[in-house]
């Protein structure tokens, strides 16, 4: 049964009067928002055990980010619809807080996706740039551009921990391979290509692994690497990739084989996406912050991007085949010959 507001609503939109839309949004986020406060969080299991245990000001503050939380979901459909078919004046101020409280979209709002990133796929960084206030929705916005395609080198302001606004060769060419980005449709959902590591056993060979190398615990390039693909374990040891791989491999005989990271490239940053309140550049983020701690950078905004360079042209890669893999796969161990150390990922799971 059409209710009187869907009615309301699909008439707005079948005459383009998105400002009205844009208020519908808002009206109805923050109804959300403070129906769930007033009801003490009930909605999503109230506050037992569900949060922080730093007193009643954490307390407070955590029961308004689950509330926003909600809201972002109970408005998910309407506000995918403004990001996607609005004029970007109008999709922009989803964003905006100056409706009131609880009205403005935060980075996690997401129905097949995140709000910020359906309006990336839409819009040009230079229709975009002047509209987008908060910085956290702006970095995310500009680094889906440069997925896309977009040299923002010189046109947007630099990136915190300085990912560049360019995408390095390597990842061009793994773009043109697998595309992480989503592909958003008008009335809700998107397509996506599944990327896995290995994507099938076409090129891989029967291998004999090594002895497994030694682990080393405490590399932050292990943790980061663990932080990139939340639901794959992650190890560092002194030796080759093979060594690696046998940390984490079924068994001493895999299929398996090598590749240019290039062709890792789109599987690994798809493992960043760890959800629909995620995108891929999320992924690309982390795991600029997986090779910026393998060149040994105590931060990732004072990594050398010479290094990094440098480091991917020498790093051996390593992809093996699991009988018991699930549909979501990633198995790779790199090696950067330079230091003898190597890191391996490895999990499946459903999705």
């Amino acid at each position: 049964m059409i209710t009187y507001e869907e009615h309301r609503l699909r008439s707005l939109v079948d005459e383009g009067r998105w400002i009205e839309l844009l208020g519908a949004y808002r009206q109805a986020r923050a109804a959300a928002v403070a129906l769930d406060l007033a009801d003490g969080g009930q909605a999503g299991g109230g506050r037992s055990g569900g949060g922080p245990a730093g007193g009643v000001g954490a307390a407070d503050a955590w029961a308004v980010a689950a509330a926003q939380g909600r809201a972002g979901i109970a408005t998910a459909a309407l506000g995918h619809l403004i990001a996607y078919a609005a004029p970007p004046e109008v999709a922009a101020r989803l964003f905006d807080a100056d409706g009131g409280p609880g009205t403005a979209a935060g980075v996690a709002d997401h129905d097949a996706g995140p709000l910020w990133e359906v309006l990336a796929t839409r819009h040009t960084w230079r229709r975009l740039a002047p509209l987008l206030g908060p910085p956290p929705v702006r970095r995310l916005v500009a680094q889906t551009r440069v997925l896309l395609g977009e040299d923002l080198s010189r046109g947007a302001e630099p990136d915190p921990e300085g990912v560049p606004l360019l995408l390095e060769p390597w990842e061009s060419v793994g773009r043109a391979e697998g595309m992480p980005v989503r592909e958003y449709l008008r009335q809700g959902g998107s397509r996506s290509a599944l990327l896995t590591l290995p994507a099938s056993r076409e090129g891989l060979a029967r291998v004999e692994l090594p002895e497994p190398g030694a682990r080393l615990p405490g590399q932050p390039a292990t943790r980061a690497l663990a932080e990139l693909a939340g639901w794959a374990r992650a190890v560092c040891v002194r030796g080759p990739a093979a060594g690696a791989a046998a940390q984490l491999a079924p068994g001493p005989t895999v299929v398996g084989g090598y590749l240019p990271f290039a062709l890792a490239w789109p599987a690994l940053v798809q493992a960043g996406i760890a959800g629909r309140a995620y995108g891929a550049a999320h992924g690309r983020l982390a795991l600029w912050r997986v090779l910026t701690a393998m060149t040994g950078a105590q931060r990732p905004e004072s990594a050398d991007r010479a290094e990094v360079r440098a480091l991917v042209a020498r790093m051996r890669c390593f992809t093996w085949d699991d009988p018991a893999d699930r549909l979501r796969h990633l198995h790779l161990a790199l090696e950067d010959p330079a230091t003898g150390l190597s890191w391996a990922v490895s999990g499946s799971e459903e999705v």
